[in-house]
């Protein structure tokens, strides 16, 4: 590797800024594994001193991991339940004023549904559960379509996916919690400017479980269909068209299509975040991690890296201060099939493309330093499509 053409840093600090002409041709350019042992890493998020908060949503534990990869376990989720196929501990927010309230946010099952709590945390202690939340339906038999995923966004509220629970029709009432990309308060009030006047943001989602604003405030969520995935640019008020738009182009007035789809086999996206210019969606049936470049509104031609290399991924996220990303593997959950503590979190390198030796190609991915690999699916398509069912 030559360290001379990367972009980051190998040690603490900020990275080096990148210039605007490097912000597109940026591509991960290694791997290394930052903590192994995990069952089902789920949410992640990030404290001041640059480490990390990750819970196990079977486990319903919470864990301190620092970039050396020390773990410690901060505590267990208090009224959070996991009993069925995918319920139990999801999203996780760290306040963006934690250094003065030390408030963590958390998006989990309970007995009668899914709900949004607070907790503090002062880096030792966890404590002080408050539901914020509650009345997001849980389906009483498989509990799957669920979302999950938290955000703060820029404007300092908190920001949530939730799925329809396998009732397809809770997409489509704005009086419904399910379905939704939830905007509120850190009390738990509806947040103010909300287009309907309640906790509802947008609307018509099926299984939103990513969420990614971009350098410019943009919001975009990645989510689940049965066979086409989607990557949406998400606007107040917008119905998104689950379940009146399936399969296929939808010319339904008054629905918002995908900026980008995929094929459940090469995706069935999860987490979803934004490092120098570009998306990067965690795939967990796709197994890869998909870079999808933006400008402004308009997303270019999505490229899959380390494809079947490190299994079912499920959660990316962008390191603070840092060129580099942190990736959960999510290989011990229903679909996965391996035994309890076979899941990593890796972090990824981000550099020039070309960098590290490794050369680059329009409809190819590189394997961690590797050579180029031919793609095992044809790219993301650009055009409106919209999803019925899925697997994750």
């Amino acid at each position: 590797m030559t360290a001379g053409l990367l972009v980051g840093s190998a040690g603490t600090g900020r990275a080096a800024p990148l210039p605007p002409r490097a912000l597109a041709a940026t591509e991960p350019v290694g791997v290394r594994t930052v903590s192994t042992g995990w069952t089902v890493p789920w949410g992640l998020g990030w404290l001041p001193d640059g480490s990390a908060l990750i819970g196990e949503r079977n486990s319903l534990k919470l864990f301190r991991l620092t970039r050396s990869g020390d773990k410690k376990l901060v505590g267990t989720v208090p009224h959070a339940v996991s009993s069925k196929i995918e319920e139990g501990l999801m999203g996780i927010a760290v306040s963006p004023t934690w250094q003065r309230d030390h408030y963590i946010y958390l998006l989990h099952t309970a007995a009668e549904g899914h709900r949004i709590a607070r907790m503090t945390y002062d880096g030792s202690r966890l404590g002080g559960y408050r539901s914020l939340l509650t009345g997001i339906k849980k389906n009483p038999t498989e509990t799957i379509h669920n979302g999950g995923r938290l955000k703060f966004g820029p404007d300092g509220y908190l920001y949530a996916a939730t799925g329809d629970a396998l009732r397809s029709a809770l997409a489509q009432d704005k009086n419904s919690l399910n379905g939704k990309i939830l905007r509120l308060t850190v009390d738990g009030r509806p947040a103010p400017g909300n287009p309907f006047g309640n906790y509802v943001y947008s609307y018509g989602h099926r299984n939103p479980q990513g969420l990614a604003f971009d350098a410019q405030g943009r919001l975009w969520s990645s989510e689940i269909g049965n066979f086409d995935d989607e990557l949406n640019l998400i606007r107040p008020g917008r119905n998104y068209g689950w379940p009146l738009c399936k399969e296929g182009a939808c010319t339904t007035a008054g629905m918002t299509n995908p900026k980008a789809q995929w094929k459940n086999y090469e995706a069935s996206p999860s987490g979803l975040t934004y490092a120098a210019g570009s998306l990067y969606m965690a795939a967990m049936h796709g197994k890869r991690l998909w870079r999808i470049p933006v400008s402004g509104t308009t997303v270019g031609t999505p490229v899959a890296y380390y494809t079947n290399k490190y299994g079912r991924l499920r959660t990316v996220e962008k390191v603070p201060g840092r060129n580099a990303l942190w990736l959960s593997t999510t290989n011990t959950d229903r679909n996965g099939h391996k035994p309890a503590g076979e899941d990593k979190v890796l972090e990824v390198t981000l550099g020039l493309r070309g960098a590290a030796g490794s050369r680059w190609s329009a409809g190819r991915h590189r394997t961690e330093m590797g050579p180029l690999v031919p793609r095992s699916a044809p790219a993301a398509r650009p055009v409106a499509s919209r999803h019925a069912g899925g697997l994750p």
